[in-house]
Order: structure tokens, then sequence, then C-alpha cells
């Protein structure tokens, strides 16, 4: 694969990068050094292990400048119904209409449980079933996220996961959100608790006085949180381990240098260690999107948030043609892939790993974010080559069925006994010749 240097004489908000220096520049922001991290957060999650909610009570004041009424943490149902009467009716209406989406979307993901006449004699099957409890764990304190609301419990809720419970920082004044609890109640959760943090995750997993532990906990966080979804990970299940959000984006000279710069920047106010990078054959297009990037920057309101990140992690890319592009992102295995091309669709099939792919000038990764139906919640720092968006199956369980009648295990013992005997498992090659006998 050839790298194409860009020399210019312009001033460059966001760094021309060869190939080699992106993958070096994305490897700095993944190796983090994470054994303080690491030994401050067990410390918490033995806490609350061993101490229960008092270490709730303790931590929540020491963290989130909230110190409860009582060590109860959940928030009232009728707390969670007035909800929707303290947010603009549009607002309603907005998230209504995205959550009626998500569900249509993940409901195509079901699978049915189904049993099969293999060979004579021989009954073999598969059994789904739901998770009986998850714990969602949504961002908040300073802001508010109520589409993580939605990308969390709704697959969960199509899945049959009878029990979604909640939890989020709440502000120093002790309450949440009005726009996140409105999204609570719409889309099924059935138990919110004003708690955040990696004490928050040790709540899931272990379980408190007040809050019953769960089978898996999903959703994304800090790096406090993730570290303590990494150390539970085991006594539950989790869905995955997110990074700092990531947006790559493949243009050729049919792409529009505005929509390219709005698109790196949406991701890039997410978090100073977000990843922006565009890989394009065009030289001029690259100038373009350098000098829009410059002038949008200015009326951003997050704006010295995205310089950070434009300066740490962003990056521009000018490869030899589309094909090399491709390449290139399939090395990287974006989180978001943007394909601004004239024919989107005939990339699509080159691509080998990314955790959501965005087709043509038309379809910006908001509307991934909030309203397509596709899940949010993405694999990042080049996971995607292995994992997968969050859907309904990481909330089911899947059973294997077996019967054999008396003929089929006459048939098939010799063969059974002859490999067990081979691994030295006397008493399973019995288990099996007994029956013969």
């Amino acid at each position: 694969m050839s790298e194409h240097p860009l020399t210019t004489g312009f001033n460059l908000v966001i760094k021309i990068l060869k190939l080699s220096e992106a993958k070096a520049m994305l490897n700095k922001r993944n190796q983090q050094n994470t054994v303080d991290l690491q030994d401050k957060v067990a410390k918490i999650i033995d806490a609350v292990r061993d101490e229960g909610d008092s270490a709730l009570s303790r931590f929540s004041l020491e963290f989130d400048g909230f110190r409860p009424e009582s060590e109860d943490f959940r928030v009232s149902e009728e707390e969670i119904r007035q909800s929707l009467s303290k947010v603009e009716k549009s607002f309603i209406d907005a998230l209504e209409k995205a959550a009626e989406n998500i569900k249509t979307y993940h409901q195509k993901q079901l699978q049915n449980s189904w049993i099969d006449l293999a060979r004579d004699g021989v009954m073999l099957g598969q059994i789904i079933r739901p998770l009986n409890r998850v714990g969602i764990y949504v961002p908040g304190g300073k802001a508010s996220y109520p589409s993580s609301v939605l990308m969390n419990a709704i697959p969960a809720m199509v899945a049959g996961v009878k029990e979604i419970a909640m939890v989020t920082p709440p502000g120093k004044d002790g309450q949440i959100d009005p726009h996140t609890l409105a999204a609570a109640a719409i889309a099924g959760v059935t138990e919110v608790y004003a708690l955040g943090g990696a004490q928050a995750v040790a709540a899931l997993a272990y379980g408190t006085g007040n809050i019953r532990r769960v089978d898996k906990i999903t959703g994304p966080g800090n790096r406090y949180v993730t570290m303590a979804k990494r150390l539970v990970f085991g006594l539950v299940d989790i869905d995955m381990l997110a990074g700092p959000s990531e947006i790559l984006v493949i243009a050729d000279s049919s792409a529009k240098p505005e929509f390219i710069a709005a698109d790196l920047l949406s991701q890039a106010e997410h978090d100073e260690m977000a990843a922006v990078i565009l890989i394009t054959p065009d030289r001029e297009l690259a100038n373009r999107v350098n000098n829009q990037i410059e002038i949008q920057l200015e009326t951003l309101d997050k704006r010295e948030i995205a310089k950070m990140a434009l300066k740490n992690f962003g990056g521009i890319i000018i490869s030899g043609n589309l094909d090399e592009a491709v390449e290139i992102s399939n090395s990287l295995s974006p989180e978001h892939l943007e394909l601004m091309v004239e024919e989107p669709f005939s990339l699509l099939g080159k691509i080998k790993s990314a955790g959501a792919i965005f087709l043509g000038q038309y379809t910006p990764e908001p509307v991934g974010d909030y309203m397509a139906g596709p899940n949010h919640v993405l694999p990042t720092n080049g996971t995607a080559r292995f994992s997968s968006p969050l859907g309904v199956d990481q909330f089911i369980r899947r059973s294997s069925v077996l019967y054999y009648d008396r003929d089929a295990l006459n048939r098939e013992a010799p063969d059974i006994i002859k490999l067990a005997e081979m691994e030295g498992l006397g008493a399973h090659a019995r288990s099996v010749s007994i029956r013969l006998e």
C-alpha cells in the first residue's frame, strides 16, 4: 500500500498524515496507562461488594457531589411518569419516532428456537430465551443522553428481557434530567437509579441491599466505568469496552467539503480523545475540507474540545484511489464509516470491518445516533474487526437441545467411545458403553 503525504502552504487545522502516522496516532490513543486506574477502580468495586449501599452513598458524595437523603437511590415511578410532562412535546414526539424506528430495526434481529430431525433417531435443536435482568449505564451528570437510553433499553425489551435497571449519575442537586427520564419511560426501563461511575457498575454486578444484581451490563461511560465493566466481566456479562468516539470519511471529488467538515466536527465535539480521519484521493478536496473546518470551528459551542481532538487525533490521508482508501479503512476498522462518494454502493461490498456504514452525501453520522434505527452503541478502537454493534443477540441465551433414541446411540456408540478413549477419558466412554450392555 503506497503512502501519499501532502505538503501545503495553508494553515492546517487537521494534519495531513501518512497511513503509518495515522496508525501510530490511533495506537497512542488506545495505549493509555491503566495500571493506576485499575487499582483505583478495583478499590471502589471491593468497597461496594463488601459494604453495599453505605459505600454507594459515600462515593456519591465524593465523586458526584450528591448526598442522597436515603440509601435507596431509586427514582420513583411517579417521577419517571411526571418527566413526560416536564419536557417539550416536540421532544417527546421525536423520541417516540426514534423509539419506533429502533424497535422496528431490532425486531428483524430476533431469532427463533428450533428442533430438527438431524438423522434417524436423533433430534437436535436450539432454545432461545431472553436474559432475566439487565443493567444499562447511561452517562449523565453535566449532560443528558436520552438517545443512549433508547439504544440500550429497546433491544433488551425486544429480546424479551423483563427487568431493565438503568443507572445514571445525577446532578449535584441529586436530580436526573427529565429528558433522560422521559426516554426511560418510553423505552420500557423498569427501574432507574440516580447513581453513576464505577460504583454503579459494581452495584449492578454484585447487588446491594437496595439494588439487585443483574445478568449483564451495557452502555457507554467514562474510563472509570469502562474499567469497572472490564473488572466485573465474568461475574456478569458486558456488551463491550467502548472507547472514545471515532469517525472515518472516505470522499471523492463529488463530496461537499462543508458536509465533510461538519461530520468530522460532529465527532470531534464529543471528547478530546475522539478520532476523526478523512481519506481521499483528491488533494484539492483535502484543502477545502481543512478550510471548512477552520470556518465551522468558530461557531461551535464545544470548539475547544473539538480543537484538542483535531490536534491530537485528527488527520487526512491522501490515497492513490478509492480502492486504496477502502483498504486503509479496513485496516483501521472504524466505529463510524461514511462513504461520501459518487457511487457509495459500489464500495459497500468492499468494506470488511466497520461498526456502522453511512452511504452517500445525505446520511450523516447523527442520523444513526438518533433516528434511523440501527444501534449507536458500536465497537471502537479498531475492535470492529471482531465485534458488532449492540443488538438483540446480546440480550438472549441459547440452549442446545439433544435427543438420541436407543438405536441411534447404539449406531454411533463405537465412534463416541473411540474419541473418548483417545482423550483418556474412560468414564466418558463407560457412560456410553454401559447403555449397550
